[in-house]
């Protein structure tokens, strides 16, 4: 088969590779087209290794057919139409994955679209609902609303009768959040989030979640933020990996910092990646499905241009997903 191998950062070359096979518990995907993520660019830079025992190929989610089942599943069988969240393999034309992290295409969305959902999905799920606790009528604060994640977080925020802020860099941006449900959206070049939500409501200042993906720069600010009883959960590490923390601040507002990754959680069992995939099908699926969240696509490349695409993602310049068709 062939697929991306990233001689170097600004080199990803599309070539013959060995073959996947599914292995006892897999099942093999043909893959009509990949998600980009910003752990993608990452590892093309080579910060950013696959778990042990995970293909080298670059790619966290992809969508297609089923071209062959592993030994013990019974689950799924040869033709379906399926996405997937992976440890790594889905800039290929074929990749192998644990049975328990096969999605089924939700209904009404284009296959291609499909490609884009698990990443994101399986991420804002297991933070804002399996680990943050978010409930109606709660306040969260997205930093990167425009994002991948971002724009999904909004939309699954917004069916559990929640209400979201944001912050992004652009009005077009905003824009497209408010668009999607945001009732508060910050331009963080010239808006401070804190004064923002500070001032939204002055019962109950603050952000009861907040999802980060900037890390250590806003790690103080974030606490700020944060109403009585808030919980803080970092995602990303945009703007660095050290901070202290004012813990006298933390406390007084009874407060949580939580940190969590989805790729180097194990396949099965607590808190594991088939754990969190269950849960997306049952709450997740039924609102794409009926048209609550939607995949919120930026842009599309085709394989041969993932340079292209990584590029585009690194710049900031897109909103929602950047998708690879491999099946073209």
């Amino acid at each position: 088969m062939r697929a991306i191998v990233a001689e170097t950062p600004d080199q990803l070359n599309w070539q013959s590779v060995p073959d996947p096979t599914p292995g006892p518990g897999e099942v093999l995907i043909r893959v009509h087209a990949a998600g980009v993520n910003r752990a993608d660019l990452l590892q093309a830079a080579g910060k950013y290794p696959p778990p042990p025992g995970a293909s080298e190929i670059i790619g966290l989610e992809a969508s297609g057919t089923i071209a062959a089942v592993g030994d013990g599943v019974t689950e799924w069988s040869e033709g379906q139409r399926v996405c997937a969240l992976l440890a790594g393999g889905g800039y290929a034309e074929y990749v192998a994955v644990p049975a328990g992290q096969v999605l089924p295409v939700p209904d009404g969305v284009p296959l291609d679209h499909a490609a884009g959902l698990p990443e994101v999905a399986c991420t804002v799920w297991s933070n804002l609902v399996m680990t943050a606790r978010l409930r109606a009528p709660e306040l969260l604060l997205i930093h990167g609303g425009a994002s991948g994640i971002g724009t999904h977080a909004i939309q699954v925020a917004r069916a559990l009768n929640c209400r979201v802020a944001v912050t992004a860099g652009s009005r077009n941006k905003l824009d497209l959040c408010a668009e999607l449900g945001a009732e508060i959206t910050i331009d963080y070049h010239h808006e401070d989030f804190v004064e923002v939500l500070r001032d939204a409501d002055s019962d109950h200042p603050g952000a009861d979640v907040i999802l980060d993906i900037m890390g250590a720069s806003y790690l103080d600010r974030n606490i700020d933020a944060l109403a009585t009883g808030g919980r803080l959960v970092i995602i990303g590490m945009q703007g660095g990996t050290k901070a202290e923390i004012n813990l006298g601040k933390l406390l007084a507002k009874r407060g949580s910092v939580m940190a969590t990754a989805l790729r180097s959680r194990p396949v099965t069992g607590r808190g594991s990646k088939s754990v969190i995939v269950s849960e997306v099908i049952e709450n997740v699926w039924p609102l794409v499905a009926d048209g609550q969240v939607r995949p919120v696509i930026g842009a599309e490349f085709p394989i041969s241009e993932a340079q292209a695409a990584h590029e585009l993602l690194a710049s900031g310049d897109v909103s929602g997903k950047v998708i690879l068709r491999v099946d073209v």
